[in-house]
């Protein structure tokens, strides 16, 4: 997934400074923006409120969309770096194509995960003949310091382990989770579940307390701690919590992010994620040199190119805004 904002805002992310030391239920503020030709998201992380949580630094939510007379996500390559990229539908197909050679076609409730590490570049669209809806979240994760530049790597997982209890049916997509634990590779600790709730639920389930969490109302919505959660709406939790209690009026699914308060202090524009300003200009060179990224086979149109560069040195930002 990319940010195809045509001037994305540098930012210095990271450390502990301002990271709650307990727990805090904070509705987070997205904004609505387009991606590719005709996908509108809902952005909620970076936001206004929050940049981070926990190695988490990215989350495009969207659908659901009814695709049946568009082509759906269309999206053409475009580079990244330093991160990973989790691709977590709920409606819907996506095809992926990357520069070291992977095809491939993705659903619901299949893991669709890509470490960027030195330098890939991807594209993802619609198949020409595709379901109905389109609906999911788009997620990246903060390479850290001594993985960054790791190679890059494509993961496809087509089943995930999970649990159901008490109302609730428990899918992990990256760490571990009430015992389960996802074959994706991670490198900081961290989780990523879909929780998915039966009508009526009223559920607790055990978190990490040395973690800060933040969960995203996907489809349907529902309770959190008494506080109410709206479709595409997405809330932060802090640290310090060991259990959360949700309840469901209706069906529900939602996404629970988490992990270990990422210390180290980052800089991320446009798909990049480096650690200065001279490194994200590199980057963005490299691409427009047709350099260090590769190239993606398959794709019939035009790659993205790189938007210019901020006129203004990189300004520490901190967690939070």
């Amino acid at each position: 997934m990319s940010n195809l904002d045509r001037r994305p805002t540098p930012q210095e992310l990271g450390g502990l400074e301002q990271t709650p030391a307990g727990p805090v239920l904070d509705l987070l503020p997205g904004k609505e923006v387009l991606l590719g030709e005709s996908t509108r998201v809902r952005r909620l992380l970076p936001t206004l409120g929050r940049r981070l949580v926990g190695a988490w630094a990215f989350v495009d939510h969207y659908g659901p969309d009814d695709v049946t007379s568009s082509p759906g996500m269309q999206v053409a390559p475009h580079p990244h770096t330093g991160l990973q990229t989790v691709s977590w539908l709920l409606d819907g197909e996506i095809h992926h194509r990357d520069s070291i050679g992977s095809d491939v076609l993705f659903g619901p409730g299949q893991l669709a995960l890509m470490t960027a590490g030195h330098g890939i570049a991807h594209s993802e669209q619609s198949p020409a003949v595709h379901p109905r809806f389109l609906h999911g979240a788009q997620l990246w994760v903060v390479l850290p310091d001594g993985s960054r530049d790791t190679a890059p790597a494509f993961e496809h997982h087509a089943t995930l382990p999970g649990f159901t209890s008490d109302g609730v049916t428990a899918t992990v997509l990256m760490g571990s989770f009430g015992g389960a634990t996802s074959p994706g590779t991670a490198y900081t600790p961290l989780v990523g579940v879909d929780l998915a709730l039966d009508a009526g639920a009223d559920v607790e389930v055990s978190l990490d307390p040395d973690f800060e969490h933040g969960i995203l109302a996907a489809s349907g919505s529902a309770t959190v701690e008494g506080t109410p959660l709206a479709h595409g709406t997405m809330a932060y939790l802090g640290t310090g919590r060991r259990t959360l209690r949700l309840r469901a009026d209706e069906p529900a699914k939602l996404l629970l992010l988490g992990g270990e308060p990422f210390e180290e202090r980052i800089v991320m524009w446009w798909n990049f994620v480096g650690r200065s300003g001279e490194e994200i200009a590199d980057y963005a060179t490299s691409w427009t040199e047709h350099e260090r990224f590769g190239e993606v086979t398959g794709f019939e149109g035009i790659r993205i190119e790189a938007p210019p560069l901020p006129p203004l040195p990189l300004v520490p930002r901190g967690r939070v805004r």
